[in-house]
C-alpha cells in the first residue's frame, strides 16, 4: 500500500471571509481522516476503548502553499512519516493534492495514552503495533 488517500467534499462553513478554505479546515480533515485510516486498519475506536489507549497529539503543524477554494478537487494523501520501533510515537504527514499541485502539507506527531491511567504508554495491545506498521510509510521514512 503505498498511501491512504481521499478525495476531500468542502462545505460553505469551511471556508473563511477571503472565500478559500480556512486554516482550521485543514486540521480538521486531517484528523478525520487518521481516524478512518486506523479504523480501516482495524483500529477503531471501541477497539482502543477496549484496550484502554487512544492517540494524543504533541505538536501539528500545517504549511500553506497554494489557496484552495470551494469548487476545487483535492486530494489528500496520508502517510507515516516517523515511528519508533515500538510504534508508541509517530508522525503522520497529509498531503494536500490539486491536481499535481501541493497546496498544503500536515504534520503531527503523537504518541499513545493509557487512557486508564491518564499517562503515556507503550501500545501493548498487538492491534496497535499491527495496525502502524502496516501503514504507508513516506519515501523518508525515519524510525525514531
Amino acid at each position: 500500500m503505498a498511501t491512504f488517500s481521499k478525495q476531500l467534499s468542502f462545505r460553505w462553513s469551511d471556508l473563511d471571509p477571503n472565500f478559500h478554505l480556512r486554516h482550521s479546515a485543514y486540521y480538521d480533515f486531517g484528523a478525520q481522516h487518521r481516524v478512518e485510516i486506523l479504523a480501516e486498519l482495524g483500529l477503531t475506536i471501541r477497539a482502543m476503548q477496549a484496550v484502554h489507549i487512544g492517540p494524543v497529539l504533541f505538536r501539528e503543524e500545517c504549511i500553506f502553499r497554494r489557496e484552495i477554494n470551494l469548487s476545487d478537487v483535492i486530494v489528500m494523501q496520508t502517510k507515516m512519516a516517523k515511528m519508533n520501533t515500538d510504534a508508541s510515537r509517530w508522525s503522520i504527514v497529509h498531503e494536500f493534492y490539486r491536481e499535481e499541485v501541493l497546496c498544503a502539507i500536515i504534520t503531527v506527531d503523537g504518541a499513545w495514552m493509557d487512557t486508564k491511567l491518564r499517562k503515556l504508554a507503550s501500545p501493548t495491545p498487538q492491534i496497535v503495533t499491527n495496525a502502524l506498521s502496516i501503514f504507508p510509510k513516506t519515501t523518508d521514512f525515519t524510525n525514531l
